[in-house]
């Protein structure tokens, strides 16, 4: 059986009203309250205009025929009210990224065919600018943050349309071929929307099947049972921002579960105090990160300060891999923790995992780089024709067959390049890059995107990152190719050291040189006293190709 989000979260709500849904410092949302929250969200942007036009049978991959609204929010109860209340609207939202400059928005909004917004009044200038360039773009629904901007004339407050609405939820036959559209990252370039319908999000991305009946649910009563029985263990908070997949996807399966999204009460930027007072405050099990960016500073924080983190369980690392220097602290600090490496991606939803904890810890390469595929996941060849088996040497194309997406917003060619034929079976072709082992697991390799091709040899900047960060004293490191006269394009490392540390390059290649072969170190390194990422943690790698090239005040 196929389910509507908004459905599966509103029966789940049904069952466990009182339940905790959503905690962000002193507000608390229990189920009863966010669902009705988010059906007069729905009923009030349905009452201006937006909703479905065109049935999803009627399409093809690649199109649409509901409303977008995007969601150009902080982290916040307003950002998962207005997310569920879309798919109650039979409107389809998508997130936007609150770091891009006013020429990036008017792109982006205008590619996702926007024709709602829902903004914090601190971007209220901004949006103000945007609607002018952007005429298909005709709803606005202020959320008002104490920033002092005032409502813009032809928007609505947030709070004053749920008031205006009734809490019954719109009988507008929402379906599970309705749409959630996840915009990639964008740091290779102006992301895309990647089209999911709810059904195959919701297993392929929400952890939509049911771990003890080892299938999928056949019913909305099999979910709420589940809920009712084990929901309500979980305490999970994300750092990421719910602007990116990561932070939204373990949000929505908390609310899916019957299980708490808490926030941290600064959601700004990273606050490593704030975080573990949260996690102390509020026993949260279930702690999201995002590869060593957001761990070392957690980590740092927890050495400093004294902080009771009992209740933890489990920490959950998706979207950048955790170096093994990383990994051995986090286990040193957080005695009993469960470590589980995610691999995924907006295109594939979960891939595979790895976990780890301090009774069983990983040893050798296992440490950063071995996972065990879900079903459907395969390796596909590098001409993208034929399956790989487990124990072949030849380096294969990551492949997710089963619930994905349809395809990229109004872009058929990269669709049909992403979402490809095989023997019968269609398979997302997610850009990662990897080798099977005999037992059946995949060793990854590193994202082709940001793939060196070094005198003929394909060198992983993932790889390269992971051998320099087993130095303590690194903070953080990207890795980039640069145009070479000898070898067409050099590997660089562009490094951040810690706080009161000095390395040089010879101390740097002797360390990575245990790791890696040599023509895969890097020919230089770049000294930062930061690296750019994204709030989630994920790796800018324009920016570091800048930073190579000698222009580190490029804009």
């Amino acid at each position: 059986m196929e389910f509507n989000i908004a459905d599966v979260i509103g029966a789940v709500a049904a069952a466990v009203p009182d339940r905790d849904g959503i905690v962000h410092g002193p507000h608390r949302r229990s189920y009863a309250e966010l669902v009705e929250r988010s059906n007069r969200f729905a009923r009030a942007i349905g009452a201006l205009g937006l909703g479905c036009q065109i049935e999803r049978r009627h399409l093809a991959a690649y199109e649409s025929g509901q409303s977008h609204l995007a969601l150009y929010l902080y982290n916040g109860p307003e950002y998962l009210e207005a997310l569920v209340g879309a798919f109650a609207a039979r409107v389809a939202p998508f997130n936007v990224n609150y770091r891009y400059v006013e020429h990036e928005l008017v792109q982006l909004l205008s590619e996702q065919q926007a024709s709602g917004v829902v903004f914090h009044s601190e971007f209220a200038p901004t949006v103000d600018r945007l609607r002018r360039q952007l005429p298909r773009l005709t709803v606005f629904v202020q959320v008002d943050d104490g920033s002092g901007n005032g409502l813009l004339p032809g928007a609505v407050w947030y709070e004053a349309a749920l008031a205006a609405a009734t809490a019954q939820r719109p009988d507008l036959g929402a379906s599970p071929d309705d749409l959630y559209i996840l915009c990639t990252g964008g740091t290779t370039g102006m992301p895309k929307g990647v089209l999911w319908r709810q059904a195959d999000l919701f297993v392929g991305a929400l952890q939509g099947a049911s771990t003890r009946l080892q299938r999928e649910y056949a019913s909305i009563a099999e979910i709420v049972d589940e809920a009712i029985g084990r929901g309500g263990r979980f305490r999970t908070m994300a750092t990421a921002p719910f602007m990116h997949g990561a932070g939204q996807w373990s949000a929505l399966t908390a609310l899916t579960h019957g299980n708490t999204c808490v926030l941290p009460t600064e959601v700004r930027t990273l606050d490593p105090v704030d975080v573990w007072h949260t996690v102390e405050r509020e026993r949260v099990t279930m702690l999201q990160v995002v590869g060593d960016a957001i761990v070392r500073p957690l980590l740092d924080e927890f050495d400093r300060g004294s902080y009771d983190v009992s209740s933890l369980r489990y920490v959950v690392n998706g979207g950048a891999t955790l170096s093994e220097h990383a990994k051995q602290r986090l286990f040193e600090r957080l005695a009993g923790v469960t470590l589980t490496d995610g691999l995924g991606t907006s295109e594939s939803g979960a891939i595979a995992t790895a976990n780890s904890s301090t009774a069983t810890p990983p040893s050798g390469s296992e440490r950063q780089s071995v996972f065990e595929p879900r079903p459907g996941v395969v390796l596909l060849s590098d001409d993208q024709t034929r399956r790989l088996h487990p124990g072949d040497d030849e380096l294969g194309w990551i492949a997710a067959s089963g619930r994905m997406p349809l395809g990229y917003l109004g872009d058929p060619d990269r669709t049909a390049r992403t979402f490809v034929e095989v023997a019968g079976v269609r398979y997302a072709i997610v850009g990662d890059r990897g080798v099977y082992r005999a037992d059946g697991r995949i060793e990854l390799r590193g994202r082709d995107s940001v793939t060196i091709n070094s005198g003929g040899e394909k060198i992983f900047a993932e790889e390269v990152e992971q051998a320099i960060l087993a130095h303590e004293g690194v903070a953080d490191v990207v890795v980039c190719g640069r145009p070479s006269p000898r070898w067409g394009s050099e590997v660089v490392a562009i490094v951040a050291l810690r706080a009161g540390i000095e390395l040089g390059a010879d101390e740097l290649l002797a360390t990575a040189g245990q790791r890696i072969a040599r023509y895969k170190l890097p020919k230089a390194f770049v000294f930062r006293d930061s690296i750019a990422r994204s709030p989630a943690g994920k790796a800018d790698y324009r920016w570091a190709q800048r930073q190579a090239a000698g222009e580190p005040d490029a804009e």
